[in-house]
């Protein structure tokens, strides 16, 4: 985004403005990942051009530097909506479950200022934290299920038991299957939406968070526990579907990866605790 700002505004004769902070918001649609900045507002105003003619300059360097990865528009009266493919979700998702948990935006080399709201206040609930430990513990079983069962492949002997890892780090899978033909996720379920929607709100509050001691990292591992255990009681990876739908079971299998990634860092880096493998 502040290439695409500052691009615009070097062209039309201003003065760089890599130094200010460009606020942007994430949209309500619980089906689609869009963010939302009102960049082309506020510089109409400090540099006395016209809204849409800056806000269609910025939407089209976002697109056409993200090889049309992210697809923008322009709102009335000058909102820029930039919306991420199915494409670019599944790469963010593949670096996601084998550990490299950046936002959208660091992957596509746009440096952003994230404003989410989000309650300040600290709480030790052990009800909480026996929950979010449970569903890192729940993931890293599966996943070691999985690979004794022969569809992941990965270090001779995984980890079973003792300090917590990232398996996503020791599995050998390049590329899982999370497009179908029509190259649309396979994770098209309410609970798989829904759980993908809280791995993007935590990673990017980990990633792009400028006052992290204001962020309720508990209420942030809480909500990804409770949509990952939501996830699990309604998508099943065994049975039927492994027979039948092998490369849905593993796009499945790389979100419990995924889960088990952002849950580790939560509990052990911002929350203190131990992510345990078992309970």
């Amino acid at each position: 985004m502040i290439v695409a700002v500052d691009t615009h505004i070097a062209g039309a004769g201003f003065e760089s403005i890599k130094n200010i902070k460009i606020p942007l918001y994430k949209g309500r649609d619980a089906n689609r990942v869009l963010y939302i900045s009102g960049v082309a507002l506020q510089l109409a105003k400090s540099h006395n051009s016209v809204t849409e003619e800056i806000a269609s300059a910025i939407a089209q360097h976002i697109f056409t530097t993200s090889g049309g990865t992210l697809l923008t528009r322009i709102v009335t009266p000058g909102w820029v909506h930039i919306e991420v493919t199915h494409h670019l979700l599944a790469d963010w998702l593949q670096s996601v479950a084998f550990g490299a948990s950046k936002s959208y935006f660091h992957f596509q080399g746009l440096k952003l200022g994230f404003h989410n709201k989000s309650d300040s206040r600290q709480t030790e609930n052990s009800s909480r934290l026996f929950t979010i430990q449970y569903a890192h513990a729940r993931c890293y079983s599966l996943i070691l299920l999985a690979h004794r069962e022969g569809m992941i492949t990965g270090e001779e002997k995984l980890p079973a038991s003792g300090e917590s890892v990232h398996l996503g780090s020791l599995v050998k899978i390049e590329d899982l299957p999370w497009l179908n033909s029509d190259r649309k996720l396979h994770l098209h379920q309410p609970s798989e939406i829904h759980l993908i929607m809280e791995l993007i709100k935590a990673v990017d509050e980990l990633d792009c968070v400028e006052e992290p001691e204001q962020v309720n990292w508990e209420k942030i591992a809480w909500d990804v526990s409770q949509a990952f255990l939501n996830f699990w009681s309604q998508c099943r990876i065994w049975g039927e579907v492994k027979t039948n739908s092998p490369e849905l079971a593993q796009a499945r299998l790389g979100l419990v990866m995924a889960t088990q990634c952002v849950l580790r860092v939560l509990l052990t880096e911002k929350l203190g605790f131990d992510a345990p493998v078992e309970l």
